[in-house]
């Protein structure tokens, strides 16, 4: 099977920056029972997709805690038009499966009391966004490679990928993150894709299962074989149901394995949200 066209034409690094540097323009505003003595002004922000909320809002946390009582404050969380924004899935996906079809800047409020205990978790600081964050990779990996190539690294290997993240840095990253994503060229693929399929109109988390890139007669599975296999409305209903990939409506015929190398977030997970068509 042929790679789909404009996918050969693109130079795959500069798909993998493009991922890296996708952003998504911001206005928090503050919850309205929260202002106290003087008005919160909205504050704007240009939101990586691919960190977490928890890990770039310090400057947002800074912003309204000038307004807000002290004893007021608990733990900053936000939420987008009634819906807990969960810290622990990246930003772009939070976006695209809760907020794809809006008009930009997103507007997310931000909250510091009634922290609402059964929708998200606790952040209380960096080192469980990282914990949270390499626990990801090392999944990743278990299914990619039965755990291998994360093993073999060092700790300091580990901290370069999540210094990579945090300070946003791309080069950083790669260099250790490229040895995630190798394997043997007889084998043609990793020995598991790892995703997860979230669905907007759904109460389960997410869908996550056992895929194989390659078909047991060799053939290279695609993106439309993964969602025959696990939401096939989302193949036989393409009226209702868009398929959006960091933003993007990959080609259906797109090879499995080439998205899990090219569009998989930093946590090595192959995020695919599945949400409501436009009625246009």
């Amino acid at each position: 099977m042929t790679l789909p066209t404009p996918i050969i034409m693109a130079d795959d690094k500069d798909v993998l920056r493009d991922v890296w540097f996708g952003r998504i323009p911001t206005c928090f505003m503050l919850y309205p029972d929260e202002v106290t003595e003087r008005e919160a002004e909205p504050f704007y922000l240009l939101l990586p997709r691919v960190s977490y909320l928890t890990l770039v809002t310090d400057k947002v946390k800074k912003h309204f805690l000038k307004v807000v009582k002290a004893e007021d404050v608990e733990e900053m969380w936000f939420e987008y038009e009634g819906t807990p924004l969960k810290w622990h899935y990246p930003i772009g996906v939070l976006f695209d499966l809760h907020a794809s079809n809006t008009a930009l800047p997103w507007s997310v409020t931000v909250h510091f009391k009634d922290f609402p205990e059964r929708d998200l978790l606790h952040c209380p600081s960096s080192s469980v966004i990282e914990a949270h964050f390499m626990s990801s990779i090392k999944e990743a990996d278990a299914l990619k490679h039965k755990g291998q190539v994360i093993n073999d690294m060092q700790k300091k290997d580990h901290k370069q990928l999540w210094m990579g993240l945090q300070n946003d840095k791309f080069d950083q990253f790669w260099a250790m993150n490229r040895k995630l994503m190798e394997y043997p060229t007889e084998e043609g693929g990793f020995r598991y894709i790892p995703f997860r399929i979230y669905q907007t109109l759904s109460d389960r988390p997410f869908i996550q299962k056992l895929f194989r890139p390659v078909s047991p007669e060799g053939h290279v599975l695609t993106l439309g074989d993964l969602l025959k296999e696990m939401v096939p409305a989302a193949i036989y209903e393409p009226k209702k149901y868009q398929v959006v990939i960091h933003g993007i409506e990959p080609l259906l015929e797109t090879p499995i394995q080439w998205l899990s190398e090219h569009l998989s977030h930093p946590d090595n997970f192959l995020h695919i949200c599945i949400v409501p068509a436009p009625n246009d």
